[in-house]
Parts: C-alpha cells; sequence; structure tokens
C-alpha cells in the first residue's frame, strides 16, 4: 500500500524519479571509465566487454549478474519516464490555459531543455544499443558479435554516427547538470552548506562525463584509435 501510494503523490513520483535517476547517474560514469579502456588496445578492450559478461563466477553463471543489471537499469527508466510525463501531465492539469506570457526568470537553461533532453538521451539508448550492442544499424554493417573493439571503431568510423552521438552528449550534459541538482533537492538535501558544493559536483558530471564519452568517437575519428 505504501508503494502505491508512493507512485500516486507528486513528492512521490519526484522521488522516484530521484532515486532512478541516481542509478543511471552511477551507470554513465562507469560506463565511460569503460569506454575509455579502449585506449589500451583490442585485446584489452575486448577482455574487458568479455568480463562482464562473466561477472560473479563461477558464483553465478554466465550473464547472470549482467541480466540483474540490465533488468534494474531497463526498470529504472521505465521508472523515471513514467514519473517524467506523469509530473508533466499533472502540471498541465492544473494550469490548462497558458499564460500569454511566460516568465523564465527563476528557470535556467537547462531546466527549460529537459524535457526534450530527456526524450532524445531515451531514443538515442535504443540507437546505441542497436548501433554497438545488437548489431542491426545500417550505419555500423560490419558489426561482428563478441568483437567489441572492431564494432566501435567500424561504428565510429561513420561520421554520422559520431555527430548522433555527440549530440546525444550534449543532451546528456544538460540533463546531468539539472537531473543532480534536482536530485538533491527532491531527497531534501540542499541548505545553504550544501548548495555549494551540490552545485560544484553538477558541473563536474555534465562536463566529466560527456567529455570522457566524446573523447572515444572523436579519437577513431582523428586515427588516435585504429583497427589493428
Amino acid at each position: 500500500m505504501a508503494a502505491i501510494a508512493l507512485t500516486r503523490s507528486t513528492i512521490g513520483k519526484k522521488v522516484i524519479m530521484a532515486v532512478t535517476g541516481m542509478i543511471w547517474i552511477g551507470y554513465v560514469a562507469v560506463h565511460m571509465y569503460g569506454n575509455l579502456k579502449v585506449f589500451f588496445g583490442p585485446e584489452y578492450f575486448n577482455h574487458y566487454a568479455e568480463g562482464l559478461r562473466v561477472l560473479g563466477e563461477p558464483l553465478l553463471g554466465r550473464l547472470h549478474l549482467l541480466t540483474v543489471a540490465r533488468i534494474v537499469l531497463v526498470g529504472s527508466i521505465v521508472a523515471h519516464v513514467w514519473a517524467a510525463v506523469s509530473l508533466t501531465r499533472q502540471a498541465q492539469t492544473a494550469r490548462p490555459q497558458r499564460y500569454a506570457v511566460t516568465k523564465r526568470v527563476s528557470a535556467d537553461y537547462a531546466a527549460l531543455t529537459m524535457r526534450w533532453g530527456g526524450a532524445t538521451i531515451f531514443f538515442f539508448i535504443l540507437y546505441h544499443l542497436a548501433h554497438l550492442t545488437w548489431g542491426v544499424s545500417l550505419l555500423n554493417t560490419n558489426y561482428v558479435l563478441g568483437e567489441a573493439y572492431q564494432n566501435l571503431v567500424n561504428g565510429f568510423q561513420n561520421p554520422i554516427n559520431v555527430t548522433l552521438y555527440l549530440l546525444a552528449l550534449v543532451a546528456l550534459a544538460f540533463h546531468l547538470y539539472h537531473g543532480t541538482w534536482s536530485m538533491f533537492q527532491t531527497l531534501g538535501l540542499l541548505d545553504r552548506n550544501t548548495t555549494p558544493p551540490v552545485r560544484a559536483l553538477a558541473w563536474i558530471l555534465a562536463i566529466v562525463i560527456p567529455v570522457g564519452f566524446a573523447v572515444v568517437p572523436i579519437s577513431v575519428m582523428l586515427g588516435i584509435i585504429a583497427l589493428q
């Protein structure tokens, strides 16, 4: 009953967004760090990619822990999107008629683009999975199952893939900044003492994570990372 009540209240939905957002911030940070292993060469990177599939062995079977992680991530993003859409509809219902002049004094650019940025990131995740995990993208026709390094390099040799990737990272940067700020605010952790470090953390995440992702496709385009 408590869980149902949580999903019905505005505060509850904001808490759901904060917690699921925290899960995804952790994931993208770890994923970015993992991507940087490509600079150590194909053998190292392929071994890393295979290692993700056998995490937990011998206690757990192949793909078991990775499957659990995927379920948690999918559940988190579904709950995050549901809460965001629900809160948006509540706000629209509360104010059925739009003001003639929209005042945006207290809202920064990141806050104003959260909705579209979130949608962009969601659809890009699907495209990115098709491109480098499922191997169904028309823009990576040389996909080979199990060859993570080769698939990454081949995929990012296409300027269309790189452009889409970098644009998605811009949306991610704004989402990380405002999302981090909103997360601490929703959980009641913002006050005069915590606001400066939280703002600094939001800036760090919004810069370091997207830049960490971006250096990989840019390095492929520049020939720093290449097939060997």
